[in-house]
């Protein structure tokens, strides 16, 4: 492992200048000559459609990969290192889209997980020390929890913060954030916001990739473009649109993100009545064939705990559910989708998907009850379906055997959604959908959206942008605490009626009379 080398930070205007970068696998070619700067002191984004070679680069800069040609500045010096630990040293962190948490740690073990050495040296690991530092840390992130409980036990986006909070406190200098938002709900990114904002004024450099363009706009100085492995373009946010950007990502004109389209709304298809469980409280809702319901909240408001109760993942302690007018009894996910209910779960790859099989093998795997009866797979008549399915969602692979983890984000999931579709359901309850998926992959699903409501399914659809909630919805709960605060229409979004500060205020808790000031 090479030396830290000694560096006068202030003698060089880019903090990282990558040249004429490039990266196969295989016969892939993930980057093609890529050039690549940022300057000291800014939140410079980095954009591009999923498999456009983002992840790729910085998985280089961090040294998970090595890169086949080019040449890589940190401060005006040669940089080449052969891992995250040695990134470390150099001041170069980085936090990853997809978690992966040692379980049995407590938040301050893994805080300072390989850099014990930082602790108050003992025979052995000082843990009232770890404590004790972790605490400060906590604190200084008004992170209300205590540093020894276990990461098992904490939520999506409470891991994203002790990542992020793990990469900071390393004293770095250079801090990549893949997607740091993506499990986030609005006071939990503003939280990240100010801290970056605080960063920045400590002369910290941030490079952040994001599909939310509105986040963007909001945190970053300066961008960079990336598509299908090459670099693109460079600039200062101020000079771009929003339109400018998508156009720059996807090669073509999006005109509409949200392209939501109106559909006869039909009968109740679903409904809940009194539902209680873990984290929610006497929820009755309903939706319609045809209808596709939004729910907003904050994250641990209740929401997907609700449908995670509905579909059978989480026990329910009281209340009824109906479909079509019958009730039904669901204990358990099998439960669910023989009844026609489907559910896409917020966390593809730990829940929708066998990453290392085949997409034939994921789009059958809960079908093969139902579509192949005989005691044989019926292999022609299974890749004829599932090419069906997979060309009907527009699936980019090289073939139904391609591997999941071979996948773009966006393709992944419509994978998962392939496999859904393909088991008829009346319901589909979507976790999350479009969460870590780019921009034109995120208008396709949506397009898919409102095809299968115009074809009579009935959709819940749980997110935590507001500009997705309020641009796909025909109808809007919003949770607090577990409990439904609100419920607006589409036409009062519509009309301007209801605003995103309109539904954030609900989201805090607002009653009616504070609402109709927000408005």
């Amino acid at each position: 492992m090479s030396e830290q080398p000694q560096i006068n930070q202030h003698q060089y205007e880019y903090i990282l200048d990558c040249q004429n970068v490039s990266k196969s696998f295989g016969g892939t070619r993930a980057l093609i000559d890529v050039d690549f700067r940022v300057k000291k002191g800014q939140v410079h984004a980095l954009l591009g459609e999923n498999g456009a070679g983002k992840s790729t680069l910085m998985k280089i800069i961090i040294g998970l990969y090595k890169a086949d040609k080019g040449t890589i500045l940190f401060e005006g010096k040669p940089y080449s290192v052969k891992g995250p630990a040695e990134a470390t040293k150099w001041g170069v962190s980085m936090i990853h889209q997809e978690l992966n948490p040692e379980p049995y740690l407590s938040i301050a073990e893994s805080i300072f997980l390989k850099r014990e050495d930082t602790i108050k040296r003992t025979p052995f690991l000082n843990k009232k020390e770890t404590n004790r530092k972790a605490a400060e840390l906590l604190e200084h992130f008004n992170f209300t929890i205590s540093p020894t409980t276990l990461m098992e036990e904490l939520t999506l986006a409470q891991m994203q913060l002790i990542e992020i909070i793990k990469a900071v406190s390393a004293n770095a200098r250079l801090v990549i954030m893949d997607e740091p938002t993506s499990s986030l709900d609005s006071e939990e990114t503003e939280r990240l916001f100010r801290t970056i904002r605080n960063l920045k004024e400590q002369g910290v450099t941030i490079i952040y990739i994001s599909h939310r363009m509105e986040e963007i706009f909001q945190i970053c100085d300066s961008y960079s473009v990336f598509r299908d492995g090459r670099f693109i373009g460079t600039g200062d946010l101020a000079a771009v649109t929003q339109k400018d950007l998508i156009s720059l990502m996807v090669g073509r004109v999006v005109e509409n993100v949200f392209p939501k389209t109106d559909c006869e709304i039909g009968e109740i298809a679903f409904q809940v009545e009194g539902l209680t469980g873990k984290g929610f409280t006497d929820i009755s809702f309903e939706v319609r064939h045809g209808e596709i319901l939004g729910l907003s909240g904050l994250v641990g408001s209740g929401r997907s705990e609700t449908m995670r109760g509905i579909f059978g993942m989480d026990p329910l302690t009281s209340g009824k559910i109906y479909l079509e007018g019958q009730e039904i009894q669901i204990k358990n996910p099998k439960d669910a989708i023989n009844k026609g209910i489907a559910m896409i779960n917020e966390d593809r790859k730990n829940y929708g998907l066998c990453l290392y099989r085949s997409l034939r093998e994921n789009i059958s795997l809960p079908n093969l009850r139902k579509k192949f009866k005989k005691l044989l797979i019926d292999q022609r008549r299974e890749k004829k379906e599932v090419g069906s399915h997979a060309e009907k969602l527009r699936v980019k692979a090289a073939s139904i055997e391609a591997d999941a983890f071979s996948l773009s984000g966006g393709n992944q999931q419509k994978v998962v959604l392939a496999k859904w579709l393909m088991s008829d359901p009346k319901v589909l309850i979507m976790d999350e959908p479009t969460r870590g998926v780019d921009v034109g992959a995120k208008a396709e699903i949506h397009t898919l959206m409102c095809e299968f409501a115009a074809e009579g399914m009935a959709i819940i659809m749980i997110s935590s942008e507001l500009p997705e909630i309020m641009g796909m919805s025909d109808r809007i709960l919003i949770y607090h605490e577990g409990r439904i605060n609100g419920e607006f229409l589409r036409e009062q979004i519509l009309d301007g009626s209801v605003t995103q500060e309109t539904i954030l205020a609900k989201e805090f808790g607002a009653k009616d009379e504070v609402v109709e000031n927000v408005r």
